[in-house]
């Protein structure tokens, strides 16, 4: 825990000095918007929506794996269900008495 502590705080205090050194303004024009900003606040916004679209992008796949994983997990209590009810089928045929007879 306190590795990935020290590792955040790194991180934060490399992106607040690379914020720092990289103030020069620039301008960005996109699809007739245009927005004007220091190029750490371009690259950060860049980023982020870099992020948000891969997460969107891995959504429907993150949702599959969920529901197949939850009906492997009902697939696996039944499963275990019907070996318990076997585990003790078979425990009552073994102490059940045998005929000595040997009657077919």
């Amino acid at each position: 825990m306190q590795i990935l502590l020290f590792s955040a705080l790194a991180i934060s205090l490399v992106a607040v000095l690379f914020a720092l050194q990289n103030i020069a303004p620039v301008t960005v024009v996109f699809l007739g918007w245009r927005f004007e900003g220091s190029l750490a606040l371009v690259l950060f916004v860049a980023l982020v929506t870099g992020a948000l679209v891969s997460f969107l992008a891995s959504l429907p796949a993150l949702i599959k794996g969920r529901m197949a994983a939850a009906q492997h997990r009902k697939q696996l209590a039944s499963l275990e269900a019907r070996l318990a009810e076997c585990e003790h089928a078979l425990g009552e045929a073994k102490a059940r008495p045998k005929d000595p007879a040997g009657s077919l």
